[in-house]
């Protein structure tokens, strides 16, 4: 090992932890060359494609730091987003089941599911450079969307020419789909405050409706992931790299290869921030549809959308020295702290909004980011991160209805198909509640305040 391997974690769910190899994989993420500080894992940790997911990890470009598509994962910028509205749970509990069904009918979710919003392949190749942004120009959203997100929706230095053609044939009709899996769209209140000026500053506030939406680069991202981790493994024997797993396959950053893979990556991520939007406008037309109100009586604003699986080029200081370092984070979440260059102005008091879902049965989070966090190269954790497999969840719920439990908390569940809902069962997944305990704990993100799902829309 070049570095220590950090877990974040409480002793209760180290336990856990130590069923599966994500202990190994940070132990194997700590050798590879470049990597700087520590090789770290957040509390959600679980075991994923070479670095585990729950993984965060830094190399130093000017010392060779190598980049890994297996750093990033699959699903390039899966991320969450949340709105906030001027509706209360008063208002939405007589709806919620019309507003359920009618987020199911109009939001295409699933596996291979596709979309209306078409667009042609010239098009295409400016969504993937512009990201958001194009899709807002083009009447799916406001400007001030961008401003509340990650990047402003975009990433620079997406290079469309290191996108192959199946990368895009299978990203051409998914934008504003959200996808199979753990991708969810949920309306939930706001349970618990712990910070009243700063969630005051971030326009929430107690029994407030909020929309989280979690999705990625579908297909698109897939794709550029499958192709480049399989090109890596020659890169290994190319550069003398020795790594103790194939699917840590890397190059290093400043290599023609490491250099495609970002531009490729960069696109995926702009793909994805683009289909968050997507999403967000058809969520935000059935609101109107449904409560027959305006969008400025709905006040249906972006609180802030976050990526939680990418690669970033960021400066810290190691050693004395300023350092240009590339940031893997796969399932952890940036966390900027209050002051930082790159937050918009309205989030330079409070610091970075941080989002953290949970499984639909339990609850969600906003919080912000820390100075403190400077120690982990400001990330903190994703989500709840899984208990089970998705076929031992399916296992344990045989016999079960999830929907009619979920209903009879309250909670109104659709979803594509009946095996989603098994995978995803809150059994399934970690206590939300203690993996943000572990951060808030740690100090590298505060807990702003606490949402309950009232409704959810399952891929």
């Amino acid at each position: 090992m070049r570095v220590d391997g950090v877990i974040y974690t409480s002793e209760k769910m180290l336990e856990a932890v130590m069923h599966d190899k994500a202990l190994e994989q940070v132990a194997n993420v700590a050798m590879l060359p470049g990597i700087v500080k520590h090789s770290l894992a957040m509390p959600d940790i679980h075991w994923g494609y070479g670095f585990p997911i729950g993984g965060v990890a830094a190399t130093d470009i000017e010392e060779g730091g190598v980049i890994s598509p297996g750093g990033v994962g699959f699903d390039i910028n899966c991320g969450v987003r949340l709105m906030k509205t001027d509706l209360t749970e008063e208002d939405v509990k007589p709806r919620l089941k019309d507003l359920v069904y009618a987020l199911h009918n109009n939001v295409p979710a699933g596996v291979g599911s596709t979309g209306d919003i078409k667009i042609s392949a010239p098009e295409e190749r400016k969504l993937l450079v512009e990201g958001a942004k194009w899709v807002v120009d083009h009447g799916y959203g406001r400007q001030e969307d961008l401003e509340c997100t990650e990047e402003r929706g975009a990433i620079k230095g997406a290079d469309p020419d290191k996108v192959s053609p199946r990368a895009y044939e299978r990203g051409k009709h998914q934008s504003g789909t959200l996808g199979s899996g753990n991708h969810f769209l949920e309306v939930q209140v706001v349970d618990e405050v712990y910070d009243a000026p700063i969630a005051s500053a971030l326009g929430v506030s107690k029994g407030q409706v909020t929309v989280m939406i979690h999705s990625g680069s579908r297909g698109l991202g897939y794709q550029v992931c499958d192709e480049y981790s399989k090109d890596f493994i020659h890169s290994l024997s190319k550069y003398g790299i020795t790594v103790p797993d194939r699917q840590l396959a890397c190059a290093p950053v400043n290599s023609p290869e490491g250099k495609a893979y970002l531009g490729a990556m960069k696109c995926a991520a702009n793909y994805a921030w683009a289909n968050r939007q997507c999403l967000m406008y058809l969520t935000r037309l059935v609101f109107e549809k449904v409560f027959h109100m305006g969008p400025k009586d709905l006040g249906m604003d972006l609180v802030y959308d976050v990526a939680h699986n990418i690669a970033k080029i960021e400066k810290y200081e190691i050693n004395g020295k300023v350092k240009e370092l590339c940031v893997h984070r796969k399932g952890a979440t940036r966390a900027f702290p209050p002051e930082h260059p790159e937050l918009p102005d309205k989030y330079k008091k409070t610091g970075q909004p941080v989002i953290i879902p949970g499984d639909m049965g339990r609850n969600s989070y906003l919080l912000v980011g820390t100075k403190k966090a400077e120690e982990t190269f400001f990330s903190t954790c994703h989500g709840a991160g899984r208990l089970m497999s998705r076929s031992a969840a399916i296992q344990a719920s045989r016999g079960r209805s999830i929907s009619r439990e979920l209903e009879n908390k309250g909670i109104i569940v659709k979803s594509s198909g009946r095996s989603t809902l098994a995978e995803e069962m809150p059994d399934a997944y970690k206590d939300v509640n203690e993996v943000v305990d572990v951060v808030h704990g740690a100090g590298i993100s505060k807990k702003v305040c606490r949402m309950k799902p009232l409704g959810v829309i399952k891929g």
